[in-house]
């Protein structure tokens, strides 16, 4: 059975994009964690793997994309959108929402439990932290190549000190700015 496992990473970011991947494997990948539980370098090094030898799709939204659609709308358009670009004879989602994809199965820590929703994490996981390290370079005082585009305390004191950003998602309310 072809199984396609799908996660995605930004959903919970203040700045930046939404990336969803989904995965395909075609043998196993040694060290495969969830994204969350490997060092930087690991997830890279495993993206490469990934990437090299097994079958994914990567969708993301922009910013002002889920500013202007919303975030369920583009999760479920990631979902339909990957679902059109790789077939298979399952579809694993992490979490407990679909979206509407009913193409789909939730799976709660599906990250922690299928190796298909693992590789997927590390594969949007690392899109997210290469489009928030070329952030980082274009505005160097945000310290986005730290906490990626998430609310820390260390971010939300860039925002107060420096203004809020064209990359920041004006739909998301930060309390501790109002």
């Amino acid at each position: 059975m072809v199984i396609c496992g799908v996660d995605e990473a930004g959903r919970g970011s203040i700045a930046g994009g939404l990336y969803m991947a989904g995965v395909i494997l075609k043998g196993e990948i040694q060290g495969l964690k969830d994204s969350k539980q490997l060092s930087q370098k690991k997830r890279f090094l495993l993206e490469k793997i990934i990437k090299e030898s097994h079958i994914f799709f990567i969708v993301h939204f922009a910013h002002h994309d889920i500013d202007k659609y919303g975030l369920s709308h583009c999760l479920h358009n990631g979902l339909n959108t990957i679902h059109a670009h790789l077939k298979a004879d399952k579809y694993l989602f992490d979490g407990n929402n679909l979206y509407g994809a009913s193409q789909y199965q939730a799976i709660i820590k599906g990250d922690q439990q299928i190796a298909e929703i693992k590789a997927a994490s590390i594969l949007a996981k690392c899109a997210k932290d290469t489009e928030m390290q070329q952030y980082s370079m274009q505005y160097p005082h945000y310290g986005f190549e730290k906490h990626c585009g998430y609310g820390t305390k260390q971010h939300i004191e860039a925002i107060k000190q420096y203004g809020l950003l064209p990359i920041h998602r004006k739909s998301f309310h930060i309390k501790s700015l109002t």
